[in-house]
C-alpha cells in the first residue's frame, strides 16, 4: 500500500520527503552522539575537578602540614572534601559516613597514609553544570531541529521545482500538440543535462511524426486526386450508356465512390490545416438551402424552425458542408422526420438536427465521430455513409471555434452544434 501511495505523489513532492527524512534522520543521530558525548566530557571534567581536590588535601595531609587556610580542600569551609579516619590535625573536617556517587555529584575516594595513621580523603564535585549544560542543549535543538527541516523541505521543494520547471514546460507543449500542428517543438533548456536530450530527443521523435503524417496525408491527397479524373470519365460514360440495371447499379457506386475521395479530400486539406478564406456567413440561409435540398429517401421528411439573422465568421463552403452532413446522417437514420433548427443561445448559434430514428447508445456517442466508424453494419454499404460524415463536421466545427455533440432528443437522436457569433452582432 506504501509503495502504491507514494507512486500517486509527484516527483517534486517525493524528493522533497526524501530529502527532508534524510536529514532528518543525521540530525537524529548526529543530536543523540552530540548529547553524548557532551554528557561524557562534562562528567569527566567534573570527575577530573573532584581528584584534584582529593589529590590536594591528600598531598597536604601526608606532609603533616594539614590545611591552616580557610577555604582550602580539606577544610571545614569546603564541604566538597572529607575525611574519613583519624586526622592528624584539627582544621580538617571528619565525618564517620563515606560518600556514594549520586545523579547529583560525582565523587572520587584517595586513600592516604599520615604520621596518625591510614585515612580516606574523599572529594566530590557537583554534576549540575552538566545537568544544565544538557538542559540548554535540547532547548536549542528540540525547537532547531524541525525549523531546519522546514528550511531543508522548502528549500528542496524550490530548488526540484526550478530543476522540473523545463520537464512542465515539456509536457505542457506536448499536449497542446495535435495532428494539425506538427510543426511545433517542445522548449530546450539551455543546460545540457538529461531534461535537454529528453527534450531534443522528443524534438527528433515529433520530427519523424512530422514526416510521417506529411507523408501519409500527401498520399491521401494525391490517391483521391488521381482518382477524379477516371470516376469522371467513368461516369460520362455510364451516362451515355444503353438505360440498363447493371449501368444504374454501377453509377450509384460510381457516385458513392466520388463522394468517398472528395470526403478525402477535405480531410486532407483540413488535416494539412489549409487557411480558408473567412467572411460573414448567413447560417440561417445556409441552413434553409441544405436541408431543402432533395435526398434519395423522399419518405423522409425535413422541417425547418430557424431563426433569421444568425450571422457567423467563418468559411461559407466549409459551413455548408457541416449543415448538409448533419442533415444527410439523421436523413439515413430517421423513419419519417427530421427537423433543423437554428436559434441563438448567448454569443453561439446553435444548430440541432433532429431525427425519429433509433437514436445513439450514450456509450457510441464519441465514437460516432471518429473517421470511418459506422454503428449500423447491418445496414447495406450502399445505403450507408462512409463513417466521415461527422468526423468532418466536427473538424470544421472546431476549426470554426465551435463544438459538435450528440444529445438526447425528443423521439432518436440529436446532432448539436455551436459556433460562435460574429462580433458585433447584438445579444437579445
Amino acid at each position: 500500500m506504501s509503495g502504491r501511495f507514494t507512486s500517486r505523489l509527484s516527483v517534486r513532492l517525493r524528493a522533497t520527503l526524501a530529502a527532508t527524512a534524510i536529514v532528518a534522520v543525521a540530525l537524529g543521530v548526529a543530536s543523540v552522539a552530540l548529547v553524548s558525548v557532551l554528557r561524557g566530557s562534562l562528567q569527566d571534567s567534573a570527575a577530573a575537578e573532584a581528584a584534584r581536590r582529593a589529590a590536594i588535601t591528600a598531598e597536604r595531609l601526608a606532609d603533616g602540614s594539614g590545611a591552616a587556610r580557610a577555604g582550602s580542600p580539606g577544610t571545614a569551609a569546603d564541604p566538597d572534601v572529607v575525611i574519613i579516619g583519624e586526622p592528624p590535625t584539627r582544621n580538617v573536617l571528619v565525618v564517620p559516613k563515606q560518600w556514594t556517587p549520586s545523579a547529583t555529584y560525582t565523587v572520587v575516594s584517595k586513600p592516604v597514609d599520615t604520621a596518625q595513621g591510614k585515612v580516606l580523603v574523599q572529594a566530590r564535585a557537583s554534576l549540575q553544570p552538566v545537568a544544565t549544560a544538557l538542559s540548554t542543549l535540547w532547548s536549542v535543538l528540540l525547537p532547531g531541529i524541525p525549523a531546519l527541516l522546514l528550511l531543508v523541505a522548502g528549500l528542496t521543494w524550490l530548488a526540484v521545482g526550478r530543476a522540473l520547471a523545463p520537464v512542465s514546460a515539456i509536457r505542457q507543449e506536448l499536449a497542446d500538440i495535435t495532428a494539425s500542428d506538427l510543426h511545433r517543438r517542445v522548449p530546450v533548456p539551455p543546460a545540457r543535462d538529461e531534461i535537454a536530450r529528453l527534450a531534443a530527443t522528443t524534438n527528433r521523435t515529433l520530427d519523424r511524426l512530422e514526416h510521417a503524417v506529411g507523408r501519409h496525408r500527401q498520399f491521401v491527397a494525391d490517391a483521391a486526386h488521381e482518382l477524379r479524373s477516371p470516376l469522371a470519365v467513368l461516369r460520362a460514360r455510364l451516362e451515355i450508356a444503353p438505360p440498363q440495371a447493371l449501368t444504374a447499379e454501377a453509377l450509384t457506386d460510381v457516385d458513392r465512390i466520388q463522394r468517398l475521395t472528395t470526403d478525402l479530400l477535405l480531410l486532407a486539406r483540413l488535416d494539412a490545416d489549409e487557411p480558408a478564406e473567412h467572411e460573414e456567413v448567413d447560417l440561417g440561409q445556409v441552413a434553409a438551402e441544405e436541408a431543402s435540398r432533395a435526398r434519395s429517401r423522399t419518405e423522409v421528411g425535413v422541417s425547418l424552425d430557424i431563426s433569421s439573422e444568425i450571422v457567423v465568421n467563418g468559411s461559407c463552403e466549409q459551413l455548408r458542408r457541416v449543415v448538409a452532413n448533419l442533415v444527410d446522417n439523421a436523413v439515413r437514420h430517421a423513419r419519417t422526420a427530421v427537423v433543423v433548427r437554428l436559434v441563438r443561445c448567448g454569443g453561439d448559434a446553435v444548430l440541432e438536427v433532429d431525427d425519429d430514428g433509433p437514436g445513439i447508445p450514450p456509450e457510441h456517442r464519441e465514437a460516432v465521430f471518429d473517421r470511418f466508424t459506422r454503428l449500423d453494419e447491418a445496414r447495406a454499404r450502399d445505403a450507408g455513409g462512409s463513417g466521415l460524415g461527422l468526423a468532418i463536421a466536427r473538424d470544421i466545427a472546431v476549426r470554426h471555434g465551435g463544438t459538435i455533440a450528440v444529445v438526447d432528443g425528443p423521439a432518436g437522436a440529436s446532432l448539436r452544434a455551436r459556433i460562435p457569433l460574429r462580433r458585433g452582432v447584438p445579444v437579445p
